[in-house]
């Protein structure tokens, strides 16, 4: 059997432009060669299909709460049972939020309506983002999130195939997120939580400061508890973020540290520079332009 390679965290304080970071705050960045080459969900793979469509029961001004199409912008079905307990940055949780913007968030009444991703995750819950980015399912040719909760110890949450603000469907993204309990049997070169990327073709928002699916603040990738700690891809926020997971996976234990591939499976290449050739600024602190940029919606 081959050697692998160790893919663990760089570890940074991070020094957010725009954001209060709290005295101690820490963000692990991801290196973008943890991804994994693959052009399946983990659905295609296993069968069974992406479940029933997610119809909300909160959200923003437009996001179409309860209707039973799913189409939305900005909702978020929430106090869905995990099935089982999830140690999440110290602590665990039960339930969760499926939120139409890319992203699920943990603990009951969690659901996040926010649109443009800022400071670890931006979130003030604890929070997964396969792709946080403002996602809008209310174009006619867009697709739209599904649950699949029928898997002991294992919830699938899939946007398939979605537009983005404002109704734009000319772009699509199509992503899924792996969440597995302490009880799940992981098979040898998987891990508890996956992110699976298709075709990914757009990362901002109109309303995040975008045109055309690219530009102002574009998506998020990784991790945050809720207080301003996370663990981030590398290209997380940056321009090309859409190019660097599109048809790739990525799994993590529970200890949200990245699974190596299996032996026979070269990672990628380096789309960017790895952490450690990133500039620092001040005293050991990682500059992450990661601010606050929100419009109000029409």
């Amino acid at each position: 059997m081959g050697k692998r390679k160790s893919l663990g965290f760089i570890a940074f304080t991070v020094l957010v432009v725009g954001w209060a970071v709290p005295a101690g705050a820490v963000v692990d960045i991801i290196p973008n060669s943890a991804l994994i080459p693959s052009t399946t969900y983990y659905t295609d793979q296993i069968g069974g299909g992406i479940g029933p469509v997610v119809v909300t029961n909160g959200g923003g001004s437009a996001a179409n709460v309860g209707d039973p199409s799913g189409r939305n912008d900005d909702g978020f079905q929430q106090n869905i049972a995990l099935g089982f307990s999830l140690p999440f940055f110290g602590n665990t949780y039960t339930a969760f939020s499926a939120n139409n913007n890319g992203n699920i968030t943990l603990g009951p009444n969690s659901g996040l309506a926010a649109f443009t991703p800022a400071g670890p995750q931006g979130a003030t819950q604890p929070i997964i983002s396969p792709f946080f980015a403002d996602v809008d399912t209310r174009g006619a040719g867009s697709g739209l999130m599904h649950l699949r909760t029928d898997i002991a110890n294992e919830i699938i949450v899939t946007w398939d195939n979605v537009g983005y603000f404002n109704s734009h469907d000319d772009k699509l993204n199509a992503f899924q997120l792996v969440v597995r309990g302490p009880g799940f049997t992981v098979p040898a070169g998987e891990g508890n939580i996956g992110f699976f990327y298709k075709n990914m073709t757009w990362e901002t928002g109109d309303a995040s400061g975008g045109s055309g699916g690219f530009g102002g603040n574009p998506a998020a990738v990784g991790f945050g508890d809720g207080q301003q700690n996370g663990k981030v891809l590398q290209g997380s926020l940056q321009n090309g973020i859409s190019g660097i997971v599109q048809n790739h996976h990525i799994w993590f234990d529970l200890s949200l540290a990245p699974i190596p591939p299996p032996d026979g499976v070269t990672p990628p290449p380096a789309g960017v520079p790895e952490p450690a050739t990133i500039a620092l600024v001040g005293s050991g602190l990682l500059g992450l332009a990661l601010r606050r940029y929100r419009r109000p919606k029409r």
